[in-house]
């Protein structure tokens, strides 16, 4: 399998620490506001990694942080926790407001087929662990304490920026939105690994420290998790491209101190999705969620579709008219799937192989789901009989899981139902056109008393006759 490692910036063959096994963390989401569909774009493709590696045959633990704590609204360590800003948004304590978009989060991932992570952990719970993290950075000389703070020291590095050369720039007091001076950092690069009551009064979750009462910073929450449940070697890390400066920057710099060595292998970032207007974003106030799509009539795993339909290192533009043309690309793929008869024939083993080695080809190759959907539709196109086409699908699908076997299954079954409704609506208008005729036989014997009968019987059915010079015509009441 080759897979883009952005930290080399080049495709790179996948060989994971143990043979056989992966071990992978995944950056969850901050709880303090629903998910909007672009973070979820990031969590669709990193859910077709595991699922591949899972199809290959290897033993994946993935394990997400919960960030319920330590997020601050600027990226230089500044400003208001973004929990506290959802909680005095919406009057509610921090953990209710953690908790009800935890449960948010989840759902939407039900809706898009996403599979939870083996270990799901929310930062308030690992208190322990990174204050013995930050204990050893400052034994390691790694950190220091400047204005009841702990602050990492990035001037004790070999190099800092790892992913880009060019960041430096960025972090200029006033060049970038949300970038503030703090004046007790050493180095402009610097971070906060604790936080301390000597700053941040407001602050709702506070903990005792060897530095004080305080708070993690957010960067030291996925170094700790990901150590605990992982260990000291990483295969793949993964999250969105705006992750890799500074949160990804700054965890391998103090995992990679504190630990003495190198840390991940791989790191999988998935690129935004943008808006005609720009980059979603959660602070320009409205964005899109997978509700909102649920509202306007859309299947959530139209949009999956739709996402799939574009390689992750490439920016996704959304548009309603381009989830309206992936709703009709779907629906017609689902149609045609429903339309295989599943037992047509045996399974024909050589060309399950054929198509299992165009399947691979397209997800191996730095997971291009775009080419691993054509192999859908290459199946479909193809002459092998309808129980090797549909145990095909079934299968690709367990990767994709785009829902295309269920969602065939209840098309053949509405498409049923409509059959029978017509069957029956025959049959009654049948009964009606047979009264009709026995009627007129009536007539024509002169047999009033009987075509009367027929009528009135029609009739308390509210079913009314109207003799016309053209005929006989009926009309339910």
């Amino acid at each position: 399998m080759l897979l883009y490692n952005s930290l080399t910036h080049q495709r790179e063959e996948f060989v994971p620490n143990v043979p056989g096994q992966v071990k992978m963390y995944t950056c969850g989401p901050t709880v303090y506001h629903f998910a909007h569909i672009g973070n979820l774009r990031t969590y669709i493709m990193e859910d077709i990694l595991e699922k591949y590696l899972r199809y290959c045959g290897y033993q994946v633990l993935r394990v997400m942080n919960i960030t319920d704590v330590g997020h601050l609204s600027s990226d230089a360590d500044t400003g208001e926790d973004k929990m506290l800003k959802g909680a005095r948004r919406e009057h509610k304590t921090v953990m209710e407001i953690a908790q009800f978009y935890t449960d948010a989060f989840f759902a939407d991932c039900r809706k898009l087929n996403i599979k939870i992570p083996d270990i799901v952990e929310p930062a308030t719970s690992c208190i322990p662990e990174f204050i013995h993290l930050v204990e050893g950075l400052l034994e390691k000389g790694y950190a220091y304490l400047a204005g009841g703070n702990v602050y990492f020291d990035t001037s004790k590095l070999d190099e800092y920026y790892v992913f880009n050369k060019h960041e430096a720039e960025n972090l200029v007091v006033g060049a970038r939105e949300g970038v503030e001076e703090d004046e007790n950092k050493r180095n402009k690069t610097d971070f906060v690994l604790w936080f301390t009551k000597s700053k941040f009064e407001d602050q709702e979750l506070k903990w005792d420290s060897p530095w004080g009462v305080g708070y993690p910073g957010w960067h030291i929450e996925c170094s700790g998790i990901s150590i605990k449940h992982c260990g000291e070697y990483l295969d793949i890390h993964c999250g969105g491209i705006d992750n890799a400066f500074p949160h990804h920057t700054n965890e391998i710099a103090q995992s990679e101190a504190y630990l003495g060595h190198k840390w991940c292998n791989y790191w999988f970032h998935v690129l935004h999705l943008n808006t005609t207007s720009g980059k979603m974003s959660k602070s320009k106030g409205e964005f899109l969620t997978v509700s909102l799509l649920e509202e306007k009539g859309y299947d959530p795993l139209v949009y999956r579709f739709f996402c799939l339909q574009s390689h992750y290192r490439r920016s996704l533009v959304f548009s309603w008219e381009a989830l309206d043309n992936a709703a009709a690309a779907y629906k017609k793929l689902v149609t045609r799937v429903a339309s295989i008869n599943d037992k047509d024939g045996t399974v024909n083993q050589e060309g399950m192989e054929r198509f299992r080695t165009e399947f691979h080809d397209a997800l191996g190759n730095d997971l291009n789901t775009s080419l691993a959907i054509t192999v859908l539709y290459n199946v479909l196109k193809s002459d092998l009989n309808g129980s090797t086409k549909c145990a095909l699908i079934q299968e690709f699908d367990e990767v994709l899981s785009l829902g295309l076997w269920s969602a065939a299954c209840r098309m053949r079954e509405e498409m049923a139902q409509k059959e029978k409704e017509t069957e029956t609506v025959s049959a009654e208008d049948q009964f009606i056109v047979d009264a009709i005729a026995a009627r007129a036989a009536a007539k024509k014997a002169k047999n009033y008393a009987e075509a009367d009968r027929i009528r009135d019987e029609l009739k308390a059915q509210g079913i009314t006759l109207i003799d016309t010079p053209q005929g006989v015509k009926w009309s339910r009441d």
